[in-house]
């Protein structure tokens, strides 16, 4: 094996090991967001979605969406037989990395539908989004189907990734109906706190260090010479998403709300996943003050306006900020960056290069919407139909811990009165 095939295998590798980090992240943010009887219920979902993930992209997933294209729409090749007879062991090592990225589309969802649904009918949509809905949008923009012909970029998934899970969750939530006590008879919304704030805290910052393996890792070599400006770019978004989110909050209820500062990062995180190998620095951190704000505001009319009951935020962070971020893309590419990442000649709206790429960005984010909130939609409301998807009143009210799995996550408490 030649050295720089050698040095991009270990770098694909390190990095796929730093986005499988990421599921305890997400976690614990779940967790941390949600109510201590539903702990162990948030646990679960995460783990069965990484084994799930990793399983069915192995024997379907990957080849629907890196096989031979059929018609621009999926792949047709390169399912289980193909992968193991290869004696290339660098395909072994795209495998784990996209893999890893399926099963973090997958995980997304859990958090927007806590508290709530059933965990065996939970599994039902782990499967499909791992062998179906997430595999389809990979191949229309990275496995060379017509997203990719037309041009659209999304270097490492703001789109793909992280709005394929936030329109599911969208999905989810619309089927499920909000948690009991959530809304008013007049409709106003109350708030559900989370028991843990620092193990939200914790998520968030192994969640960012993830990020690390995510963005630059999608070079795909060690030897790119983009790495170190998608870090910066990863970096910058983050940080100035998260100060904008707390800024706007502090001016907006008189506190800087550390939840909402919490999910800012997490939005310049995905805010910048689509351009990070493709904008300044500078560009960066103005993604990541947009991303901060629409966040907020998003949480904000998804709760009051449209009572979609999302516990953690995760359509807003994932779904609408990957949007947008997505469309970042055809306003603030510059060559000279996106040129190190092989992106020759390409530029933004905002840096003479017309409006042709913004409007294949519009189209590629709109299309992934269509197919993801659709499909995801008819599959959630057939399970409902069909063998119910929300637990039961009591057990709602009592935890899913108990109910479903059995057990607390925090056993062995008492409260002692003084008389």
């Amino acid at each position: 094996m030649e050295l720089s095939t050698s040095i991009d295998t270990v770098w694909i590798l390190l990095a796929a090991f730093l986005v499988f980090f990421m599921q305890p992240g997400f976690a614990m943010v779940e967790t941390g967001f949600t109510r201590s009887k539903n702990a162990v219920n948030i646990l679960m979902k995460n783990l069965v979605d990484v084994c799930i993930g990793c399983v069915l992209f192995f024997l379907v997933g990957f080849g629907l969406m890196f096989g031979k294209d059929a018609g621009g729409f999926i792949g047709t090749d390169n399912f289980i037989v193909s992968i193991l007879v290869r004696s290339d062991t660098s395909n072994f090592a795209f495998w784990i990395f996209q893999a890893v990225f399926a099963a973090t589309a997958a995980t997304i969802v859990s958090g927007a539908v806590a508290e709530r649904i059933k965990f065996k009918n939970y599994l039902i949509y782990s499967v499909f989004i791992t062998a179906l809905i997430y595999p389809v949008v990979g191949h229309w923009i990275w496995g060379g189907g017509w997203l990719a012909n037309m041009g659209m970029i999304d270097f490492a998934g703001s789109t793909v990734v992280h709005s394929v899970g936030g329109w599911a969750g969208l999905a989810g939530a619309i089927i499920l109906g909000p948690r009991i006590g959530k809304y008013n008879k007049d409709g106003t919304s109350n708030a559900i706190t989370g028991h843990n704030i620092p193990l939200a805290a914790l998520g968030v910052f192994i969640l960012w260090f993830g990020w690390y393996g995510f963005n630059p890792g999608s070079t795909l070599s060690g030897t790119s010479p983009a790495i170190s400006t998608i870090t910066v770019t990863t970096t910058l978004s983050a940080a100035a998403a998260a100060l904008a989110a707390m800024f706007f909050t502090w001016i907006r209820y008189k506190k800087p709300d550390a939840s909402m500062t919490l999910n800012g990062a997490l939005a310049g995180l995905v805010g910048i996943t689509a351009g990070c190998a493709l904008v300044s620095p500078v560009s960066a951190m103005i993604i990541g003050v947009l991303c901060g704000i629409i966040v907020s505001i998003s949480v904000d009319v998804l709760d009051k306006k449209f009572k979609v009951d999302d516990p953690v935020g995760a359509i807003s962070v994932h779904g609408v900020c990957g949007f947008f971020g997505t469309l970042f893309v055809g306003l603030f590419a510059q060559s000279e960056y996106a040129s190190l990442a092989g992106f020759e000649g390409v530029n933004g709206l905002f840096f003479g290069g017309g409006g042709k790429l913004l409007l294949t960005q519009f189209i590629g984010a709109i299309s992934v919407f269509a197919w993801t909130f659709g499909t995801m939609l008819l599959i959630f409301f057939a399970v409902k139909k069909t063998i119910g998807l929300r637990v039961s009143r009591e057990t709602e009210l009592k935890g899913l811990d108990i109910s479903e799995h059995g057990m607390e996550a925090y056993s062995g408490f008492q409260i002692f009165q003084n008389d």
